[in-house]
């Protein structure tokens, strides 16, 4: 059995979109982004109190990166993953985790724009530093990309999905225009049913409701 618990926009859409690209059953419980998540039940499994934390095989884990790495060990004949030996691995391991550096600026910013309630809170500075930081990553992508259809030659990846949910996330605050390679990526991943049943559902509560959050002045 395999459960995931999951906030919608979230970093668990990346355990979200990676368990339909295998092809599992699993089952999805969905948390508001909200106190609920501080919960005692919550906390036993995920102690910083955050999503996904993923029930499988009578344990829990957390952390996007460990899930991933785990769940393409444990589907070794699915090509999302590249096991160890693999001429790939290695890039593979690093492309996977640079998800988490777009989203430690897409974090600030949405804590910045969203969390924050009151205009005195929010710092004009840190929003136009983290909105850059989010294109000098962009920039990165960008070159990887040159003369690829994805990031690594052997073809779509986790490592795809990871970042292009990074991407989803950071692209409520950092337009993808000027990265042509970028784009055209993003758009052919997200053209996939698997992303496209990641996405929220009619009537759940989001986390962006708007679809781009310019610098505050």
């Amino acid at each position: 059995m395999i459960r995931l618990h999951h906030c919608p926009q979230t970093r668990s859409m990346r355990s979200l979109w990676l368990l339909h690209e295998l092809g599992v059953d699993f089952e999805v419980v969905t948390h508001g982004f909200d106190k609920s998540l501080r919960s005692d039940s919550f906390l036993e499994m995920s102690p910083a109190g955050r999503v996904p934390a993923l029930e499988i095989d009578g344990a829990t884990m957390f952390e996007t990166g460990a899930i991933t790495e785990y769940l393409c060990d444990v589907y070794a004949d699915s090509p999302m993953g590249r096991p160890a030996g693999h001429p790939e691995r290695r890039d593979w391991l690093m492309w996977l985790h640079f998800a988490e550096t777009l989203s430690q600026h897409s974090a600030a910013l949405t804590q910045q724009h969203i969390m924050l309630y009151e205009d005195s809170m929010r710092s004009p500075i840190i929003m136009k530093l983290e909105a850059a930081r989010l294109k000098k990553c962009y920039g990165g992508i960008e070159a990887r990309l040159a003369g690829r259809d994805y990031l690594l030659d052997g073809g779509f990846s986790a490592a795809d999905i990871s970042v292009g949910q990074a991407v989803y996330m950071s692209r409520h605050f950092a337009r993808l225009t000027g990265f042509p390679a970028l784009e055209a990526w993003y758009g052919r991943i997200t053209a996939r049913p698997a992303f496209q049943a990641s996405l929220p559902r009619e009537g759940e509560r989001l986390l962006y409701n708007e679809p781009f959050y310019p610098a505050w002045e």
